[in-house]
């Protein structure tokens, strides 16, 4: 998932749940990274409800004046990448194209500085504590922005993975989630993309241009071999990928604008393998303050060793719950051995058939559903969760499994898809890698509690149907906020499915604290990549591709961010126990979990600000609390 804080020009990879990036910030999906015009509907929340016979709820006065404010700095982040905008249902820019122009980083700044000023001003004067609150919010989204900008242009050479960036743009709005009048105008954007509006100038020139006037500094890192052959390998499929988008939607007159595209995007390959893959450097640490900038803008703001003993503690408590579940599970489900990884390799040779994968996942989240309402989790809308199998393209652009979110502006009663990729196309020498850690049985039940319900679908349905300002849904996204609650999502299912489910929700948990301790271990120089790779192949039990597509993650497509989960995982839990020993017996789940949801995408300590401020003393009001903290 970039973040809400729509990145920089020239910004470090870092993930974001989504699918773009201005300067290398590679789509991991649901990246929530901006939405919004000047004159536009402020929120989505005006549009009809979709959850059955329920109504979307009218905009508290608050929400509306802090959207308001929020055009001062959507207004100026929009343009530097219209593709964002876009995607989140922002009118105006379907047709506009990223910002590669001269200059753009500083006019990035300007525009930044510019509008932080204007929020500034509006703070001075603004009396409601939500709206003051939110105001808060959106001014440090544009300094941590102008910081990003900085470090990067004073570290890194900007080259720009120019072909994935196309395609990520066409794909955005060449979408079941697109209304056909939206779609139309991916041709207009295909011909900016090429230089073929007058006035414009081809996307793969600019991005050339950029990284050739800044080559004859030597103080600036190239980009890494690594991403560099990933990208020279996965052209043809992006080129082939955007033909077929053209194709699906019969968007009609392309044949000029498409053979352009195919044509610039092979001759930036060829000079990308001549002239850029030769200088690219082998080592894919960071710099150390781009790393900490990397870990701050996710939300992780402990010191990546704290960060590193936490996860080593959490790993060996769960690989021991799992040594405790394996041997249940193989007498369960008929299987040899009794060790967890030979448990989970041995359900894994029951392999679902591609063509089958998504009945049978559709299968398991149409038995999720009752339980949530059963067992009073949190509410969840009336209406069916989307999912589909992601395209070769999708897969190369994001190989994991992820959740799109639908247009949070203006959003007429289009819903997020869950997306399953089949492969992993950045393989060695690339050749596609296929994934056994999703197509089985058991991989399905935590799964689908983790990008649908009561995971990501459920959060991001929350933000359109709940009234969520702008600045909660947009600039306060980091990844710790979002994965930890569908991190926190999984716990809360594990108890509710059978017992081969289990033992993979504790494996993909065993797998957010090797996140948590590879990626800053791996970018502090603490252990090497085969040692990691030992670990999550061996340890953890995960597919050579899958292991694959971790390793680069940690190193290429986002470093940083893969310890987000783990400790927004954490921070949730802590904040649920200090909750459950304030009301004692008079705490509710199902309202707690609902209240999290109604908070938007707050930061963790904003978030227990707002519960300790707001919710404990709501539910100790309905009686005398069973335990009080002012008591020795």
């Amino acid at each position: 998932m970039t973040s809400g804080r729509l990145p920089a020009p020239r910004v470090p990879r870092t993930v974001a749940h989504l699918l773009l990036e201005i300067r290398p910030m590679k789509p991991l999906v649901i990246a929530v990274a901006l939405a919004l015009g000047a004159s536009l509907p402020l929120h989505a929340q005006n549009s009809p409800a979709t959850t059955g016979t329920t109504s979307a709820p009218a905009t508290p006065a608050w929400v509306k004046t802090s959207n308001g404010y929020a055009q001062l700095l959507l207004s100026a982040q929009a343009p530097f990448q219209p593709e964002y905008a876009s995607f989140f249902g922002v009118p105006g820019y379907d047709d506009q194209v990223v910002d590669l122009g001269p200059n753009n980083a500083k006019r990035y700044r300007e525009a930044m500085a510019t509008a932080r000023t204007a929020l500034q001003a509006k703070l001075a004067s603004e009396r409601d504590p939500n709206v003051r609150q939110d105001l808060q919010i959106m001014i440090g989204a544009a300094t941590d922005n102008i910081e990003g900008s900085e470090l990067n242009e004073r570290y890194l050479l900007p080259w720009n993975d120019a072909p994935q960036l196309v395609f990520s743009g066409l794909n955005g709005l060449l979408s079941d989630q697109t209304a056909p009048d939206r779609r139309a105008k991916a041709l207009d954007r295909l011909k900016r993309y090429v230089g073929l509006v007058p006035g414009t100038t081809p996307t793969t020139t600019l991005a050339r241009q950029r990284y050739e006037e800044q080559l004859g500094n030597k103080t600036l890192l190239q980009p890494t071999e690594r991403e560099v052959e990933q990208a020279l390998a996965n052209v043809d499929t992006y080129v082939a990928g955007i033909g077929e988008l053209f194709a699906k939607y019969k968007i009609a007159g392309a044949d000029e604008a498409l053979k352009a595209m195919s044509t610039q995007l092979k001759d930036y390959a060829s000079w990308t393998r001549s002239t850029v893959l030769p200088k690219a450097r082998k080592d894919t640490r960071l710099p150390e303050p781009l790393y900490a900038y990397q870990l701050k803008q996710v939300g992780i703001d402990i010191a990546p060793q704290q960060l590193i003993q936490r996860a080593q503690l959490e790993f060996m408590e769960t690989r021991s719950a799992m040594r405790q579940l394996a041997p249940l599970v193989a007498k369960a489900k008929g299987v040899q051995g009794e060790d967890y990884v030979q448990v989970i390799r041995a359900l894994k040779r029951n392999t679902i058939a591609d063509d089958q994968l998504e009945t049978h996942y559709r299968g398991v989240i149409d038995q999720i559903d009752p339980i949530i309402r059963q067992q009073r989790i949190v509410d969840v809308p009336k209406r069916p969760m989307q999912m589909r199998l992601g395209s070769a393209a999708e897969s190369a652009a994001q190989p994991a499994p992820h959740f799109l979110p639908a247009p949070l502006i203006g959003n007429t009663g289009q819903q997020g898809q869950f997306v399953l990729p089949l492969g992993n196309p950045s393989a060695e020498g690339g050749k596609k890698e296929q994934y056994d850690d999703f197509n089985f049985g058991s991989a399905a039940w935590t799964l689908s509690a983790h990008e649908g319900r009561p995971g990501h679908e459920l959060q991001f349905t929350a933000m359109v149907e709940r009234g969520v300002s702008l600045a909660r849904s947009m600039f306060a996204f980091n990844s710790v906020n979002v994965e930890g609650w569908a991190l926190y999502a999984e716990a809360e299912m594990v108890p509710y499915e059978p017992l081969d489910g289990q033992l993979i929700a504790l494996q993909f948990r065993l797998l957010r604290a090797a996140r948590a301790m590879l990626d800053p271990m791996l970018n502090l120089g603490l252990i090497d990549r085969e040692r990691a790779r030992q670990v999550l192949e061996d340890d953890v039990g995960l597919s050579t591709a899958m292991t694959r597509q971790e390793l680069d993650r940690y190193t290429v497509r986002a470093p940083g961010q893969a310890g987000s989960y783990f400790y927004g995982y954490t921070r949730i839990l802590e904040l649920r126990m200090r909750t459950e020993l304030a009301l004692g017996k008079k705490f509710d789940r199902l309202a707690f979990n609902n209240f999290l949801l109604d908070q938007g995408l707050l930061p963790p300590d904003q978030l227990a600000q707002a519960v300790e401020k707001q919710f404990i003393p709501a539910h100790a009001n309905r009686g005398r609390a069973a335990t009080e903290f002012s008591k020795p």
